[in-house]
């Protein structure tokens, strides 16, 4: 009996805690329509000033960041062209300083090879020259030679001659008497055949 009656006062308790709880509840889970709008407003200016203090100066500065990224990239693929252009910009300098190099080259042979026959046609030409003159001095000198050994023929003939016959000599018989040895010696020499000095012993 007891034990029903400590049951039915436990299942009492229950019932009366459990209205309690119920009621409790439902004062908990009732809205405040003030409390909503105070909040909501809360939350819209605490947005505000996080968006003006803390969201605009990041934004700002990650939308530099990302500026300046996209400007260095920029930069680097500009800074690749230009170093591919300066480097064919450099192999075409070197082929049109080389080809300019062998134009130079084939110049200078050319007027060096000209120069060279300019050389040789100019000491040929003054070979030619001293050798006409040299020809010419000599038959002046070999002239110059039989004149004098043609007067001095002459003058040991007039001297012969005067022993010989014993009288004095004219200018006029003198000279009628040179032209004629010369004119027999003359045709003697012409008459005989010369020899080489150099074959004589």
């Amino acid at each position: 009996m007891d034990l029903l009656a400590v049951a039915s006062g436990v299942g009492h308790e229950v019932m009366r805690l459990t209205a309690e709880g119920e009621a409790e509840a439902e004062a908990l889970f009732q809205v405040n329509l003030f409390q909503v709008i105070i909040a909501a407003a809360n939350f819209l200016f605490f947005l505000a000033i996080i968006w003006t203090f803390a969201f605009k100066p990041v934004s700002k500065m990650l939308a530099d960041r990302k500026a300046t990224i996209e400007q260095g990239l920029k930069d680097a693929e500009q800074a690749r062209r230009d170093r591919e252009s300066a480097e064919s910009e450099r192999v075409a300098t070197i082929a049109e300083a080389r080809r300019e190099s062998n134009d130079i080259l084939v110049r200078a042979q050319k007027v060096a090879q000209e120069s060279r026959d300019a050389d040789i046609a100019a000491t040929r030409e003054e070979l030619d020259r001293m050798r006409v003159r040299a020809a010419a001095e000599i038959e002046a000198e070999k002239g110059r030679a039989i004149a004098e050994l043609r007067g001095e023929v002459a003058d040991l003939a007039l001297a012969a001659a005067g022993r010989v016959v014993g009288e004095t000599m004219t200018d006029d018989r003198q000279r009628r008497l040179v032209q004629e040895f010369l004119v027999t010696t003359t045709a003697t020499t012409a008459a005989v055949p010369q020899t080489d000095p150099g074959s004589r012993n």
